[in-house]
């Protein structure tokens, strides 16, 4: 498994908003749907270090899992628990070590616990919601490094997960520099807009004259060695 993937520059300095219209355009779906922002701030990007949780059987122990120790710096923890809203897998804890030790965020299909102490520590966090049952000996960590789905939407170790106040995108990593040249020209277009029509000129005629309507139209896909 490897989450050393270099995040493009472009992608680096977008948000969730560009990132899904560029997706768009390659008529890929990475959006992921019921997540919420419960702490830190501005966008985050980065490779995807996945794990999945599964219920424990009756009668059987269900301990913490100690991946975090394996999450290198800049990476996403993405947690699969399949949507579970009754038993957390992560909290103050977990943010705090993650914090410390350069973890980008972490992106939960499922719920957390001590927001309070996440939001204390800054410690960029999505999840579906927030609940204070602990998930040990409810669930238990199944596998670290596979592919796993959130909301729909597969993760593959490496894909790059961006997020921000509005949500939770991946981007497949083999697909990575086509969505950054997209993403840059998508802002690039949106800036010089703006500065048209704050300089006097008709948003209609502003969005005409830098195709602001050609960013919803379908792109085919870059063959190798094309720009």
């Amino acid at each position: 498994m490897n989450e050393s993937a270099t995040v493009p520059a472009e992608l680096s300095a977008a948000d969730t908003a560009a990132v899904s219209d560029a997706l768009d355009m390659l008529r890929l779906d990475g959006c992921v749907p019921g997540l919420r922002h419960l702490s830190g701030r501005g966008f985050v990007a980065g490779p995807a270090f996945t794990v999945r949780f599964e219920p424990v059987r009756e009668g059987e122990a269900g301990p913490a899992g100690d991946f975090l120790d394996d999450v290198p710096a800049g990476a996403v923890v993405v947690v699969a628990n399949s949507g579970r809203t009754e038993a957390t897998v992560w909290g103050d804890v977990l943010s705090r070590v993650a914090r410390h030790r350069g973890v980008a965020g972490t992106v939960i299909d499922g719920v957390c616990r001590d927001v309070g102490g996440s939001r204390e520590v800054g410690h960029p966090l999505w999840a579906r919601g927030v609940f204070m049952r602990s998930g040990k000996n409810r669930v238990r960590l199944r596998e670290v490094g596979g592919v796993v789905e959130v909301g729909g939407v597969r993760v593959a170790p490496g894909d790059l997960v961006c997020a921000d106040e509005s949500g939770v995108v991946v981007v497949p990593r083999d697909r990575a520099a086509e969505v950054a040249r997209l993403v840059a020209d998508i802002r690039d277009r949106e800036e010089r807009i703006v500065a048209a029509v704050l300089a006097g000129q008709s948003l209609a005629a502003a969005r005409q004259e830098f195709g602001y309507h050609e960013l919803s139209r379908p792109v085919e896909r870059s063959r190798p060695g094309t720009a």
